[in-house]
């Protein structure tokens, strides 16, 4: 443990990871329907930016439960830069929602924008995301607090970790400890990316907090074929899942076409990631070793 990291974290009380009993390696893991995050297994959460229709989900709902997803993405309400993108189908995107969960089994994740969606959004959803944006509106986190599910709390591209854990504290202090961290890239000097992925952000999160971490390489690349290869990277430092961009046909996709991987990409995705959660399942197997011999801490 870096002696720095205990101030600047520890403060954070609900959502630090607790230094004195750091040895234990207690970590938090969220049970959605039958799945867990944080625990032993590698979720992916994959599925198109925007709902744009009831084909177009259900066809990416079945491709990517096929290939190995447990959670849907999608969006039905859209924080759009510009004013004249699409800007989501709103309860009816909710409604399709529900319906891929009924004909695949998968769990859903979808944005909220608004303190005042929140109710409504937390009847279709099993899982709530707050975007990049919205990173620091603290009166939808607050809202969150009693929403009666999980947060998907994304870094907010100009945030610091310590900005994002201070964001996670205020859903806990609201009564909400169910929070999923998420590392999604951030703005940078370079422009050969849509944004510039922070790999040291999990191993250094999954230190100073106990809740779960995962990445999104779709958002951190912005280009279709780097991210199987940020996805990798992911898997080796040990973050707890992923959160992918599928599209049935990304060239046409509403939004975020550039980055949306086509369903046999996700397919040979997700068949590479193999040897990688291999290599973080024989980390982990070591940590108690580390431990115990004071080189993890």
């Amino acid at each position: 443990m870096n002696p720095k990291w205990n101030g600047q974290f520890s403060c954070f009380d609900l959502v630090a990871r607790n230094l004195e009993k750091a040895g234990q390696s207690l970590r938090t893991t969220i049970r959605v329907r039958e799945i867990e995050i944080g625990g032993n297994d590698f979720v992916v959460m994959a599925g198109p930016c925007a709902v744009e229709s009831e084909e177009q989900l259900l066809t990416t709902a079945e491709a990517v439960a096929g290939a190995g997803a447990t959670i849907l993405r999608g969006g039905a309400y859209k924080p759009r830069s510009s004013p004249y993108a699409f800007q989501g189908l709103g309860v009816e995107g909710l409604k399709l929602l529900r319906k891929a969960r009924e004909q695949t089994g998968l769990a859903i994740v979808t944005e909220v924008m608004s303190e005042e969606d929140v109710e409504v959004i937390a009847e279709y959803a099993d899982i709530m995301q707050v975007g990049t944006r919205s990173m620091e509106n603290f009166a939808l986190l607050e809202a969150l607090g009693g929403c009666g599910r999980p947060v998907l709390l994304k870094r907010g591209m100009t945030a610091t970790l310590e900005e994002l854990l201070r964001s996670a504290q205020v859903i806990a202090m609201a009564g909400n400890p169910e929070i999923i961290l998420c590392e999604r890239g951030i703005r940078t000097f370079e422009t050969a990316t849509r944004n510039t992925l922070d790999i040291s952000a999990v191993p250094v999160l999954k230190t100073v907090s106990h809740l779960p971490v995962i990445v999104d390489p779709s958002h951190a690349a912005g280009v279709r074929s780097l991210v199987p290869v940020l996805a990798r990277a992911a898997a080796v430092v040990g973050s707890d899942g992923l959160l992918v961009e599928v599209h049935p046909v990304p060239e046409k996709a509403l939004s975020d076409g550039n980055q949306s991987l086509t369903f046999q990409e996700f397919r040979d995705m997700m068949e590479d990631l193999g040897p990688y959660l291999e290599i973080q399942q024989k980390a982990r197997q070591l940590r108690p070793q580390l431990v115990a011999t004071g080189g993890a801490d």
